[in-house]
């Protein structure tokens, strides 16, 4: 590949570095030109970001539009979880991740009490009861076990049904449907039927706590008469979608992670205090939400390159959270390290709203984990792990694990 040139046919995908790294020639044009040109598919010329200043700077300028109905998606890697428009789509009430101030403002407004610091601490101790109870399915099960159907999916699936409010009874349903919509090569009429099922079911949820509220945020928003019916099912949408496949994946690809580097799996097992290091470091090292879509509204200098109004510009959170000019010896998983500023989590106006919800659920799952499962390993050799390449949040489809022994709760 010529790192001065555009990118001929979209973005390169294929993980050839392994498993847990970026494609070759993204970590190629990083190096060479942060900032690329790039040729979609179907003509359209475009960008593709990948330094670290450059996406943190995108991502902080508002001119940077998130509105799929100004902008097209050429690419045949879409906005993670969001429709693939052909031509530009009007805007989905309530999905506040594809909006600009001052609607995304109004809509998130409405959400930041239900995430503050303060409210994820109070619930820490159930979540930590929650993964505590999952292991101790998992403990009376009989090894290898699949770690994802049976720990890092549940968890973070009965968290979000208990904090908005979903019978945890219909978590198989949404699971599988939210599942599907994530799958990235599929028709837009596959997707979209996945898509009206979920909202199918959380129009008739939120109804339902419109009419007879009870103790949970789903119920707090419905209290809200300044939303629609239509808004509170997108936000819906958006939280529980968001609220169980970012950390479900982060728990089964960082166990996999860990138990492929023995060293440092050995110093966290070693030392519990490094845990919440680890898991900042587990979230750098892997972004498992990589690929982000911004449409300019105007012209605009980005890493010495003018990017033209009406222009599509991609970003790659995982190269930028690799940049050897941000992070030193980028590509090597260090728990030791401070992995402050990395963007798994985003940057600007669009920055994770539930990114303390997710610590908490990661902490407490990787604890436990490694606590209660001492001689955790790979039931399959790791070439035989089935990557999530065809979906638009990685990790593992599933991680066949095994073990020797058990630790009491």
């Amino acid at each position: 590949m010529n790192p001065t040139a555009p990118i001929p046919h979209g973005l390169p995908l294929d993980r050839d570095a392994g498993p847990f790294d970026p494609p070759r020639d993204i970590t190629r044009l990083r190096e060479a030109r942060p900032v690329s040109p790039m040729v979609f598919p179907d003509g359209h010329e475009g960008w593709l970001v990948t330094g670290y200043d450059a996406v943190r700077k995108l991502m902080a300028d508002t001119r940077f539009s998130s509105r799929q109905d100004i902008g097209i998606v050429h690419a045949a890697y879409e906005t993670p979880g969001m429709p693939v428009p052909t031509e530009p789509s009007p805007q989905i009430p309530g999905l506040f991740i594809a909006m600009d101030p001052p609607d995304h403002t109004r809509l998130r407004r409405k959400l930041t009490g239900a995430f503050t610091v303060r409210r994820m601490k109070q619930l820490e101790e159930h979540i930590i009861d929650i993964a505590e109870r999952q292991l101790d399915r998992m403990a009376s099960l009989t090894p290898p076990v699949d770690l994802v159907k049976e720990f890092a999916l549940p968890v973070p699936s009965l968290v979000i049904c208990e904090l908005l409010g979903v019978p945890c009874t219909d978590r198989e349903t949404f699971q599988i449907n939210s599942a599907q919509f994530l799958v990235r090569d599929q028709s837009l009429e596959e997707k979209m039927a996945a898509y009206g099922a979920m909202t199918t079911y959380l129009a008739e949820l939120v109804t339902g706590k419109r009419a007879e509220p009870g103790d949970d945020l789903l119920s707090d928003l419905a209290r809200d008469d300044d939303l629609g019916i239509e808004e509170l099912v997108g936000i819906a949408f958006l939280l529980l979608l968001a609220g169980h496949e970012t950390t479900a994946n982060m728990l089964a690809l960082g166990t996999f992670a860990l138990l492929e580097h023995p060293g440092q799996l050995a110093k966290l097992r070693a030392d519990s205090d490094l845990v919440p290091d680890a898991v900042e470091e587990l979230m750098r090292y892997l972004s498992v939400a990589d690929i982000f879509y911004r449409y300019a509204t105007d012209g605009i200098e980005l890493g010495g390159e003018t990017i033209g109004k009406g222009s599509t510009v991609v970003v790659s959170l995982l190269a930028a959270n690799r940049d050897p000019l941000r992070f030193d010896n980028p590509d090597t998983l260090d728990i030791h390290r401070k992995a402050r500023g990395y963007l798994s989590f985003g940057h600007g106006v669009h920055q994770c709203l539930g990114q303390q919800l997710a610590r908490i659920e990661m902490r407490a799952g990787f604890a436990g984990l490694l606590r209660r499962f001492p001689t955790l390993e790979l039931a399959i050799p790791a070439g035989e792990v089935k990557l999530k390449t065809d979906m638009n949040i990685y990790g593992v489809h599933e991680l066949p694990v095994t073990w020797t022994e058990t630790a009491q709760r």
